[in-house]
C-alpha cells in the first residue's frame, strides 16, 4: 500500500490490485462517536450522497454514473471502537480496460469529491426537500435494523457489555434526534467537521496514483484545513463481580440468547492472533465447538455462533433458541468455554480455524473493499501489519495458546430476548 499526504488532514492510500478489472474508492470521514455525531453522522452521509452543487440531484448523479460505464456511489456509516464514520463507496471501471481511453477513475473522483466538498445548499442550509426524503431513509434504517433481532440482541448485548461508555451507541444514530434536525442544523454541523476531520481515502485497483491525487486536490487546496485528530479506543478494562444479566421482551416467536464477554485482550497484544484463533474454535465456523454441540448435537439452538469486537476487547455469542431452552443453552455455551480452557481442542477443530482464518484473509485479494477495510482497520488500531504478516502470525498460533487465552475470558453480560407472552 502507498501513501499520499494531501494535508495534514486527508491522505490517500493506493492498494495496487492489477487481478480485478475494477477501481473502487472509499472515503472515510471520522468523528467522535457520541449521540449527537451518530445521528448528525448517519443522516449526513445519506444527505451528501444525494446531490451537490455541480450534480444538484439524483438524477444528475445517476446520469453521471452512466456515463462512467455504470459506474456505482452509496453512502453509510461505520462504528469502529468509538470511531464513528462517515463512508462514501464507489466502484467502476479500471481505465486500462476502457473502450476509448477514458479517464474513469479521475470522473469518478470528481463525482466523490463535489458530493463530499461542495454540496447542494438551499439559502442557509441544505436542499430541505433533500433532507426530508432521507431523513426517512435514515429513521427507516434504523427500523430495519430493530426488526432484525438477531441483529438488534447482538447489539444489545454488546451494548449493555460497554455499558458507561460511547460504544453502546448504536451507529445508525437515534431516531427521535434524526426527526428535529433541521437543514441548517445540518448544514452548520457538517461545516463544523469537513475542514477539521481526519479523511482516509483508499483506492484499490490498476489505477494511476498521480491522476487520483490531482483529482482529490483539485477539490482540497482551496479549503483551510484544522488539524484532526481520530478517537482512540481503549479495551473495557473492569472486574466482574457479578454477571449484568438483562431480559427483553418482543414480538418474537423465537428467543435470541446474546452472552457478552471481555477478553481483556488489546489487538496490540502478542497474544491476539491466539484470541482470534480462539474464536474459531469457539464459535466462528460449523468446525466450531458452538456449532457443533448446541446447535448440532444438542439441538439447543437454531445458530449459535462467537464473534469478536476486537476495538473493546468484546466477545458476543449469539444463538436463536426456543424460548424454554435458555438455560440450557446459556450452560452449554460456558461448558464448551471450559472444555476449550482444559485444552480439549480436537485436530479437526484446531486445523480447521487455522484454515478458515487464512482462508478469508486470502479472500481479500479478491475483494477490494474487503482488503481497504483491513488496512483501515490496521491504522485505526495502531498494529500497521500487511495481511501477509497477519496470516503467518495466524499459522504460528498453538493449540496450548488458544487454551490460555480462553481463560482470560470473563462473562460479563447475559442478554435475553423472548416473547412478550412468556413468564418472567
Amino acid at each position: 500500500m502507498k501513501s499520499i499526504e494531501i494535508n495534514e488532514n486527508v491522505k490517500l492510500n493506493y492498494i495496487s490490485m492489477t487481478k480485478l478489472k475494477t477501481t473502487s474508492v472509499g472515503v472515510y470521514i471520522h468523528s467522535p462517536l457520541n449521540e449527537k455525531t451518530a445521528s448528525y453522522n448517519a443522516l449526513l452521509a445519506l444527505v451528501l450522497k444525494s446531490a451537490s452543487r455541480e450534480y444538484p440531484s439524483m438524477e444528475a448523479i445517476a446520469e453521471s454514473l452512466d456515463d462512467l460505464y455504470g459506474a456505482t456511489m452509496g453512502a453509510s456509516v461505520l462504528k469502529m471502537g468509538e470511531d464513528h464514520i462517515i463512508y462514501f463507496d464507489a466502484e467502476t471501471i479500471s481505465d486500462k480496460y476502457t473502450p476509448n481511453g477514458e479517464e474513469l477513475l479521475s470522473g469518478l473522483l470528481k463525482l466523490l469529491m463535489s458530493v463530499i466538498f461542495d454540496p447542494k445548499l438551499d439559502g442557509d442550509g441544505f436542499d430541505a426537500e433533500i433532507v426530508e426524503k432521507e431523513r426517512k431513509n435514515a429513521i427507516d434504517r434504523i427500523d430495519a435494523f430493530i426488526n432484525d433481532k438477531r441483529q438488534y440482541a447482538s447489539s444489545r448485548c454488546q451494548a449493555e457489555t460497554a455499558r458507561g461508555t460511547d460504544f453502546a451507541i448504536i451507529r445508525f444514530g437515534n431516531r427521535d434526534i434524526i426527526s428535529k434536525i433541521t437543514p441548517k442544523e445540518l448544514y452548520d454541523y457538517y461545516k463544523s467537521i469537513i475542514n477539521s476531520s481526519v479523511i482516509d481515502i483508499y483506492v484499490c485497483g490498476d489505477a494511476d496514483i498521480d491522476t487520483a491525487v490531482n483529482s482529490v486536490r483539485e477539490y482540497t487546496n482551496s479549503i483551510d484545513f484544522k488539524k484532526g485528530k481520530i478517537r482512540k479506543t481503549e479495551i473495557i478494562n473492569r472486574d466482574v463481580s457479578k454477571v449484568n444479566n438483562v431480559t427483553e421482551k418482543m414480538k418474537v416467536a423465537q428467543g435470541k440468547l446474546a452472552m457478552g464477554f471481555l477478553t481483556n485482550i488489546k489487538p496490540t497484544d502478542d497474544d491476539y492472533y491466539a484470541l482470534v484463533v480462539f474464536n474459531s474454535v469457539f464459535g466462528a465456523g460449523a468446525h466450531s465447538k458452538l456449532f457443533n454441540n448446541v446447535r448440532e448435537k444438542l439441538s439447543l439452538a437454531y445458530y449459535a455462533s462467537s464473534q469478536i469486537e476486537k476495538y473493546k476487547g468484546i466477545l458476543i455469542v449469539n444463538a436463536g433458541i426456543e424460548f424454554p431452552n435458555f438455560e440450557k443453552a446459556r450452560d452449554e455455551v460456558m461448558l464448551q468455554l471450559e472444555e476449550i480452557k482444559k485444552g480439549n481442542i480436537t485436530d479437526h477443530e484446531f486445523s480447521s480455524s487455522i484454515s478458515a482464518i487464512v482462508n478469508t484473509c486470502n479472500s481479500y485479494y479478491d475483494d477490494q473493499r474487503a482488503l481497504a477495510s483491513f488496512y483501515l482497520s490496521e491504522e485505526l488500531m495502531g498494529t500497521r501489519r500487511s495481511l501477509e504478516s497477519y496470516i503467518e502470525n495466524i499459522k504460528k498460533v498453538t493449540p496450548q495458546e488458544v487454551s490460555e487465552v480462553a481463560k482470560k475470558l470473563q462473562l460479563d453480560t447475559v442478554y435475553f430476548l423472548k416473547g412478550e407472552e412468556e413468564n418472567a
